[in-house]
């Protein structure tokens, strides 16, 4: 692995196979997943809830994942978490031991061990399984229905297929009438992937790091919603990103 440090202190990795880096340099790798992924998601999520199913898309160096945990924990929240994690790069799980994670996250070294040994952790509280894969096979396959989605996979420009309408419509399927789906990407066809599967898109909550978006099947989150019918109206030759325009690449 290719280590390289952000802008936080956190270190990432880049990926040879699509010349990106796992998280962004300039927000940091740490920040980034706690400030667009995890905190905008568990602020809007139904606090009610005893027990959540997460899925994060897709596992990588493991940032999301154990992030969350120490969200939790620093939050003392007593939610039950099943986290589902696919991921093609069977590798790179196996050699996340090796990983230097920053310092919030180095008490669950144990967990990443374990994951890293048998592709699962669990205990009285927490479940997570990685795997190994295709995201859209997964998804084809899967009977569970996730309340948070951590849409991360590398960018729509280097990793096309889980950015687009076909993609997001079988995403949809699997998610909670309340589900939040948190994501870096701000394009124009990732959202409009979004809303052509009912999902409404909204503007993030400002965080100090760079603004995605937000996605739900609810219409009623408290956030600024985004109107890309307008958006269409100013642009009519915006649209989705397609399957069929890549599966031959």
């Amino acid at each position: 692995m290719e280590f390289v440090e952000t802008a936080d202190g956190s270190y990432t990795c880049h990926s040879e196979q699509f010349d990106e880096c796992y998280h962004s340099t300039k927000d940091g790798a740490f920040k980034e997943s706690l400030k667009k992924h995890i905190e905008p998601a568990f602020t809007l999520i139904d606090s009610s809830k005893k027990e959540l199913t997460i899925l994060d898309i897709c596992f990588g160096l493991g940032y999301n994942t154990l992030t969350t945990l120490y969200y939790v924990n620093k939050n003392v929240f007593n939610y039950k978490l099943h986290i589902v994690s696919p991921e093609f790069d069977e590798f790179l799980v196996r050699s996340l031991d090796k990983f230097p994670y920053p310092e919030p996250l180095q008490s669950f070294k144990p967990i990443v061990s374990e994951i890293s040994k048998n592709g699962c952790y669990e205990d009285e509280n927490i479940r997570i399984n990685v795997v190994f894969g295709d995201a859209r096979e997964f998804l084809k396959r899967t009977d569970l229905t996730f309340d948070i989605v951590y849409q991360d996979a590398f960018s729509p420009k280097k990793n096309p297929l889980l950015w687009t309408k076909e993609y997001f419509a079988d995403l949809s399927k699997h998610l909670t009438n309340d589900a939040i789906v948190t994501t870096y990407s701000s394009a124009t066809p990732v959202r409009m992937g979004m809303v052509e599967n009912s999902l409404f898109v909204y503007e993030p909550p400002s965080s100090g790091v760079r603004s995605g978006t937000i996605a739900s099947p609810s219409s009623n989150l408290p956030l600024n919603k985004i109107d890309m019918a307008l958006k269409k109206e100013r642009n009519p030759n915006a649209a989705p990103l397609y399957d069929k325009d890549f599966k031959e690449q």
